[in-house]
C-alpha cells in the first residue's frame, strides 16, 4: 500500500515537474542508439537498464536512469528513496528530492538504516549529480565510478 501512495504522487507529479522545473534540454536520443555505444560504456549500461526494465527515456528526466546505472540502486520503491538520500548525501538539493526523502521516511520507517547508509555512501563520493551525463555516453562505467568515488 506504501509502494502504491508514492508510485501514484509520482505519476501525478512527473509531468508538470518535467514541464515546469526542470530547466534541461531532453537528449533527444533512442535506446537503440544507446545499445549502439561500446560495451560497459555509461551509454550501453543506461541502453542495457531501460531494456531490461522495459522502461522508455523520460524527456528532461534521463539522469535519473543514469544515476541508477552508476549507483547499482534497484527500482523498487525503497531503492528509489535510496537512491534519493545517496544523491542528498552527494549535494543534490531540490524539492522533488526533498519531498521523496521525507515521504519515503514518513512511509518506510523501517528502512531508516538503509537509507543513512545510502546518504553516508553518497557523501563519500565526490560530487557528480550535475554532471551533463550527455557527454559521458562513451565513457566507461567504471571509470566513471572510480573517478567520482561512487560506491
Amino acid at each position: 500500500m506504501r509502494a502504491l501512495v508514492l508510485e501514484k504522487l509520482y505519476d501525478w507529479s512527473k509531468i508538470p515537474y518535467q514541464k515546469f522545473l526542470k530547466k534541461n534540454n531532453a537528449w533527444n536520443i533512442k535506446i537503440s542508439t544507446l545499445l549502439n555505444y561500446p560495451k560497459d560504456t555509461l551509454g550501453n549500461g543506461l541502453g542495457l537498464f531501460i531494456t531490461k526494465h522495459n522502461f522508455e527515456l523520460q524527456d528532461k528526466l534521463e539522469s535519473h536512469d543514469v544515476f541508477h546505472v552508476l549507483t547499482n540502486t534497484g527500482i523498487t520503491v525503497p531503492e528509489e528513496v535510496s537512491m534519493q538520500f545517496y544523491l542528498m548525501g552527494n549535494g543534490k538539493r531540490s524539492l522533488y528530492l526533498y519531498s521523496v526523502v521525507f515521504l519515503g521516511l514518513l512511509l518506510y520507517p523501517d528502512y531508516f538504516k538503509t537509507f543513512k547508509k545510502a546518504y553516508y555512501r553518497g557523501s563519500k563520493a565526490l560530487q557528480f549529480h550535475q554532471l551533463d551525463f550527455l557527454k559521458m555516453l562513451h565513457l566507461p562505467i567504471q571509470k566513471i565510478k572510480t573517478t567520482f568515488l561512487i560506491s
